[in-house]
């Protein structure tokens, strides 16, 4: 368990530095800085792998991919989407590992929303598909910058499985279902909340950390090498499995607690850019 005041003990060995957005790389403004752009394209140059690591569909993470100005290179080559259930390789322009929710899975999670007068959406690259548009729905397509696509026969659309469904609303009601559909599934679907107002439904054993993993491998690296930068509850998994699991600074105190250091600094601060200045560069 890291403490705040904790720090490294000279340069982290880091082949690979896998990255969420939303609070962490970003800044509150959906920015990413001038220092951690300078500090990433630093690591890129030096052949450390840099992932964008996001519970965003592919297209959604594209733009931060321009903003790095990296994607060409091979340390630049890779992204990880909807929360560890897809890697995207950018030269390719193919998914290379994907995961996907079992259809009984996604249409008894659709029942059980309902029942708490909620609405449920599934995720392509490009856009989000949904039975209703609400103005929580709309919410989740004005973040992530993609289409929302209202299907008719929803239910039919749900059998084809997906990588992941997300139930948007009230953080209060959210936390009941939660609690309904961990109870429902058992170890067979991957149920958190990721932001207060979006419940996540992923399939079992998937996660950040378990595709950064899959890649590290899949690109040859040497263990004990992976390092991931995280703050909220989505990030769990990256924070444990990554040799150097490091949270930022303004989140969650569970995930500091599980973190092996904390960035000195919080992501409207550039913490991401400062630690790897200081610690891995």
């Amino acid at each position: 368990m890291a403490k705040e005041s904790d720090k490294p003990q000279g340069k982290l060995p880091a082949k690979i530095i896998a990255l969420d957005l939303d609070d962490t790389l970003l800044d509150s403004h959906q920015q990413i800085s001038e220092e951690n752009v300078r500090a990433l394209r630093r690591a890129a140059a030096l052949g450390i792998y840099v992932v964008l690591c996001s519970g965003r569909a592919e297209d959604a993470i594209l733009p931060f991919v321009r903003r790095l100005e990296i994607a060409g290179t091979q340390s630049g080559r890779y992204i990880i989407a909807v929360n560890g259930c897809s890697v995207f390789d950018l030269h390719e322009r193919k998914r290379i590992y994907n995961k996907t929710v079992a259809p009984e899975i996604l249409l008894h999670a659709n029942k059980r929303a309902k029942e708490f007068g909620l609405v449920t959406e599934v995720y392509e690259p490009d856009t989000i598909h949904t039975e209703q548009e609400t103005e929580w729905t709309r919410l989740d397509s004005d973040l992530c910058h993609i289409r929302l696509n209202v299907v008719p026969d929803y239910e039919t659309f749900l059998k084809q499985g997906f990588v992941k469904m997300l139930i948007p609303g009230d953080p209060d009601l959210l936390q009941k279902l939660q609690a309904v559909l961990k109870s429902d599934f058992g170890n067979t679907a991957n149920v958190f909340i990721s932001k207060p107002y979006f419940l996540e439904i992923l399939p079992p054993d998937c996660g950040k950390g378990e595709a950064i993993s899959w890649l590290s491998d899949h690109i040859g690296l040497p263990p004990g090498t992976t390092m991931g930068f995280g703050d909220s509850m989505n990030d769990e998994s990256m924070i444990r499995k990554c040799a150097f699991g490091i949270a930022m600074k303004n989140g969650l105190q569970e995930i500091k607690d599980m973190a092996a250091f904390v960035t000195e600094k919080t992501n409207d601060e550039s913490g991401v850019g400062d630690f790897i200045n200081k610690y891995v560069l």
